[in-house]
């Protein structure tokens, strides 16, 4: 085979990076190239029920595997997947966004051509976009295609943030040379400056040496840039006390006697709120700090001695180190920091939350309870998907096994997202481990916006968890402004039909409404296998949320109130 086509090409490549899963739909400009999936061996084509929910899909597998791909047609379909697409881009999320385009003759002639805007601009979408990508590209010469390919695969695996690529319609069918797929795309990140880099490492040094109270703080871009592995072993190595942010749970061991929870400014537990903010060295970790992800912005540090490891600079104190990427870097304290934290006395660290005390199996089911109660139905190796609202925020509360993946959109915050993050990610844990669980919490309300995707969930066999909380509309809403406004209400919905509505034949469906229910379904043996697809719905009171969660709206409504 000395030539193949351009489409299989791209597919190829995919596959030489582990992204074998592709969302997206079918649309009259990207047809030829979605023919070449089938070409490659091992790769599929997940079909999707609408855009939006295939870019929701394709950042939930990206956050799990490191990147993925999305194929949608010229306008309408690209268009429709763009809410998903600026999600990814503000929270730091690899997605390849291919868009079907209508052929460069056709381009070139202006032609009135159905999915445009009637007025013979066909850069007007390409320039949307790129507005949420971290580069572009639009092929025009197929002797530079596959070096363009190579370029936004690599920018979009490396920057962690959305790319996209416009393949006009003749060309996915023209031949390129086979041989280029002999070398693979180079996906290392460039080495620092290294005098720059020796700066920094000497500059932390010297902070963790004076400090007697430091502590490390881990975030967003902890997971989403890959320094897992060097921020366990930093605290494994330095024995400092270590949190999270929301949304950077998961990305360090909750099991770790090192770790203390999860701080979110004024919302943190007291005892929690106490350790960071009178520490007297912050090590923060990939940090993202938006509002929701911060108690409002209500972290109060009484250290100036803060250093922020972000992918691409460093901050140390009031100095910035522009181009340090936090990977290298750490990598380089490693190798030094044992010998300067030798003298460190470890401090306590603040107690885990309490057990829930014992209730009698009647008891009505309320979230404080059962985000405590969470962690003892988690394993080692879960992905756990938590929607903007009830969930995002009570999770806080769960104590996670070790390995546990934890997904949240609290930065973009776009409800519905985790119906369609469910499906990319249950694809990327069946293709790490088939006996990997995804376990969605989702409300009543978020449900309705992305339901459809359960389809295609059980068009593939996947077996995730889908607990819906039924508190009968939108109580996040409800807390912030408008209890009893008919806008935050929304149709009930029979959600236990949804499985057989959409085809499902091998399938589970639970209703649980007291603290007894709860716990002798989740502690059955065979529950707790990932053996099919199971909704669980959880009736709830109205107003009934997490702790965090009333005093986030009480912040959030009075700040709107203010400005």
């Amino acid at each position: 085979m000395s030539e193949i086509t351009l489409g299989r090409y791209l597919f190829e490549r995919l596959k030489q990076v582990d992204t074998n899963t592709i969302f997206g739909l079918p649309g009259d400009f990207n047809l030829s190239l979605l023919d070449k999936i089938y070409e490659v061996p091992g790769m599929r084509w997940a079909g999707n029920a609408n855009e939006l929910n295939a870019a929701y899909a394709a950042d939930g597998y990206a956050r799990v595997k490191g990147m993925a791909a999305l194929v949608t047609t010229f306008g309408v379909g690209e268009l429709s997947a763009l809410n998903g697409i600026a999600g990814s881009y503000a929270e730091h999320v690899g997605v390849l966004h291919i868009v079907g385009v209508p052929s460069i003759s056709s381009q070139a002639k202006q032609l009135l051509l159905h999915h445009t805007l009637g007025n013979g601009d066909f850069t007007v979408f390409h320039r949307m976009s790129a507005n949420i990508s971290e580069t572009t590209a639009m092929i025009t010469d197929i002797n530079s295609a596959p070096a363009e390919i190579d370029r936004c695969i690599r920018t979009t695996y490396v920057s962690q943030r959305p790319v996209y690529l416009g393949l006009p319609a003749n060309l996915v069918d023209l031949k390129v040379p086979a041989s280029l797929l002999d070398t693979p795309i180079d996906l290392s990140l460039k080495a620092n400056d290294a005098e720059a880099e020796q700066e920094v490492v000497d500059d932390v040094l010297a902070l963790i040496k004076a400090a007697k109270n430091p502590v490390i703080l881990a975030d967003a871009c902890c997971s989403r840039h890959d320094v897992k592995d060097e921020t366990r072993k930093l605290i494994d190595i330095t024995q400092f006390p270590s949190f999270v942010t929301p949304m950077g749970k998961g990305s360090i061991d909750e099991q770790n006697p090192r770790f203390g929870g999860v701080y979110v400014g004024t919302l943190s537990s007291p005892e929690v709120k106490e350790a960071v903010e009178s520490a007297d060295l912050i090590l923060s970790v990939g940090a993202l700090l938006s509002d929701f992800n911060t108690g409002s912005f209500s972290y109060s540090y009484k250290t100036k001695n803060i250093v922020e490891f972000h992918s691409d600079y460093i901050k140390i104190r009031n100095a910035t180190f522009p181009g340090v990427q936090m990977k290298f870097a750490l990598q380089k304290l490693l190798a030094k920091v044992g010998d300067v934290a030798k003298d460190y006395k470890p401090v306590q660290v603040p107690a885990r939350t309490p057990e829930n005390a014992a209730t009698a199996d009647s008891t009505p089911l309320k979230q404080q309870w059962i985000w405590n109660q969470v962690g003892k139905f988690l394993q080692e190796g879960d992905v756990v998907i938590t929607e903007t609202g009830t969930s995002a925020f009570g999770i806080n509360q769960s104590h996670f096994p070790n390995k546990t993946y934890g997904i949240s959109q609290v930065l973009w915050g776009s409800i519905g997202f985790t119906t369609g993050a469910t499906l990319g990610a249950a694809f990327a844990a069946e293709e790490i481990d088939p006996k990997k669980r995804v376990i969605l919490f989702i409300g009543d309300g978020s449900l309705q916006l992305t339901v459809q995707e359960i389809s295609t969930m059980v068009r593939w066999g996947l077996k995730p968890y889908l607990f819906v909380l039924n508190n009968d509309g939108y109580t996040i809403e409800r807390l912030i402004h408008g209890e009893k406004a008919q806008y935050n209400d929304i149709q009930p919905w029979k959600n236990l039909d949804l499985l057989p509505t959409f085809g499902a034949k091998d399938y589970e469906t639970h209703r649980v409404s007291t603290t007894g229910e709860w716990n002798k379904l989740t502690t059955d043996s065979e529950f707790n296998k990932n053996s099919k697809i199971r909704m669980i719905e959880v009736m709830l009171p109205v107003m009934d949320a997490p702790s965090s969660l009333v005093a986030q709206a009480q912040l959030t409504a009075s700040i709107n109130a203010k400005n």
